[in-house]
């Protein structure tokens, strides 16, 4: 059994039918704060309705699992600007309450979803895993103690523990609606209804954007790969995007100029972002298989009802 915390989001969904493809059985555990039950349309995985922080909802769901991909998060940083202490009870203590469940539970790999933003604004490009860490929200540094929790777990207690800094990942089911969603499902929307997109700042901050079919690729990588030894690694395309050009290639998938309107920079919003993924590559034998263009054209076909 495969437990996939956060399985009803959009990452988390994406995990689920990878696992459900290859044969695994796969249970789910997710509030659906902001998960979906739709997401997980159509798949036999067990559905867990529960909350990460709760002792008796892991304990319930972690009943014969022995691998877990921990995707459960607060994961916007506005919020966590907005709400320090509620969004730590969910990133770091909802963390450890699973971890140690985990452990509890004798299970064999525990892979975590961590991010981009431990890194900050630290200039030094592109951002290798050995690059200082600089947080500039809440949310980073959450991600911060999650990956060094999950470090002494193997440390102290053997656990086969691993860490993925997700960059900016995009695709089908990635919510255009929430307040804090990302920015390439929301500019996306905006374009199909004929709107503006807004820009905050000047639109020359970048970005390493990486389809979700290649990051779940990484996710399988990390869970079979046969010495984790609480690594973290970068996934992400190695590719650097400023919002401008990102904006040009979605106009190009809808086949019209794309014209924003720009706005103050957002506090906490990272200027440049560009990942070294040459530890997955080597490690984990990680290479990503969509380019940022083919993955726009699936995402836009996806979002305006298409395929």
């Amino acid at each position: 059994m495969i437990l996939v915390t956060g399985g009803a989001g959009f990452i988390g969904s994406h995990i689920v039918r990878a696992l459900e493809k290859r044969g695994s059985h796969v249970r789910v555990l997710d509030n659906l704060s902001s998960g979906k039950r739709d997401n997980l349309s159509g798949v036999d995985a067990e559905i867990v309705v529960g909350d990460i922080r709760s002792e008796t909802d892991v304990e319930r769901a972690m009943v014969g699992v022995r691998v877990v991909f921990h995707q459960a998060a607060a994961i916007s940083v506005p919020q966590t600007i907005a709400d320090p202490a509620g969004t730590h009870s969910v990133n770091v203590e909802g963390t450890v309450n699973v971890l140690e469940k985990a452990r509890q539970a004798g299970v064999e790999r525990f892979v975590f979803a961590s991010s981009a933003a431990v890194y900050g604004d630290e200039p030094s490009l592109p951002k290798s895993e050995s690059s200082p860490l600089r947080p500039l929200s809440p949310y980073a540094l959450h991600k911060i103690i999650g990956e060094q929790y999950l470090k002494l777990y193997h440390d102290v207690y053997g656990m086969d523990t691993i860490s993925l800094r997700y960059f900016n990942i995009f695709g089908p089911r990635q919510d255009p609606n929430s307040p804090y969603a990302a920015a390439i499902p929301i500019f996306v929307a905006k374009l199909h209804g004929q709107q503006p997109p807004t820009i905050y700042g000047d639109g020359r901050q970048t970005r390493d954007f990486v389809y979700i079919d290649d990051a779940v690729a990484a996710n399988l990588a990390a869970m079979e790969t046969t010495d984790p030894a609480g690594r973290v690694f970068n996934v992400a395309r190695g590719e650097q995007t400023d919002l401008l050009q990102l904006l040009e290639l979605i106009g190009n998938a809808f086949g019209r100029r794309a014209d924003p309107v720009f706005t103050d920079p957002r506090p906490g919003d990272v200027r440049h972002s560009v990942a070294s993924i040459e530890a997955a590559a080597q490690e984990l034998r990680y290479q990503p298989q969509v380019s940022l263009a083919d993955g726009l054209a699936k995402t836009v076909r996806w979002l305006i009802g298409g395929e």
